[in-house]
């Protein structure tokens, strides 16, 4: 396990009481300290620095689009994306029986961490401080907000409309990963074979090259000529 140092220069922080970095990526099959009710705090912390952030972003994006959009950005697959940016399970304490299992990639264990680590920085600092945090690592997806994709994301608009034309649901398949663990680029490719479609994409996690390859079909011609 790596140093939390390195950590906290990922997250560009350094932490005043280092004890609370450590509960934060700590998992109950570890110990008696783990990180759940700092996770219960960082999900509050990361549910208003992310709703203001949308808020201040677009006067004309109403209730519903925000409430849609900071869903999408709270949710599990959203924290794993980060925890992969951060190569969170690099730090991670586990049990025995999870680390045989593969628990430091399971999602809801690297989500969960994420989420405590925001509630570390927020216990250790200050709103303000965990917000600055939040907000740099959230960065590349808050400036690719639109209207338009306020509305839904790529990979529910082409799963809609194949459905909505009786064609099979698209197939995501990652044909590569490179870079160090907490930097990596993942390259996927997403598959219509009924329209001959196959588009690849490319992201900081497997979900950014996901939506990446499923904007790349929903520009095809031979999509655009269904609807």
């Amino acid at each position: 396990m790596k140093s939390l140092n390195e950590l906290e220069q990922r997250l560009g922080y350094t932490f005043k009481n280092i004890k609370l970095l450590k509960r934060a990526v700590t998992h109950r099959s570890y110990g008696a300290e783990h990180n759940e009710r700092l996770e219960f705090l960082g999900d509050s912390v990361l549910n208003c620095v992310i709703g203001n952030a949308l808020f201040q972003k677009e006067d004309h994006f109403d209730e519903g689009s925000l409430s849609r959009v900071r869903a999408n950005l709270v949710c599990q697959n959203a924290l794993v994306e980060v925890a992969e940016i951060l190569g969170i399970s690099d730090f991670l304490n586990l049990g025995e029986g999870e680390m045989r299992s593969g628990g430091g990639h399971r999602p809801s264990i690297m989500a969960d961490a994420v989420e405590a680590v925001f509630g570390a920085i927020f216990m250790d600092g200050s709103f303000e401080q965990a917000q600055a945090v939040i907000l740099r690592l959230y960065e590349p997806v808050l400036n690719k907000l639109t209207p338009s994709a306020m509305s839904k994301d790529a990979k529910t608009l082409l799963q809609e409309k194949l459905q909505s034309a009786h064609y099979s649901l698209p197939i995501y398949e990652i044909c590569r990963v490179t870079g160090a663990q907490h930097d990596q680029t993942f390259e996927v490719y997403v598959k219509l074979p009924a329209l001959d479609i196959e588009m690849l994409g490319c992201g900081k996690s497997r979900r950014q090259a996901e939506q990446d390859a499923a904007s790349k079909a929903l520009a095809d011609e031979k999509l655009q000529g269904l609807f």
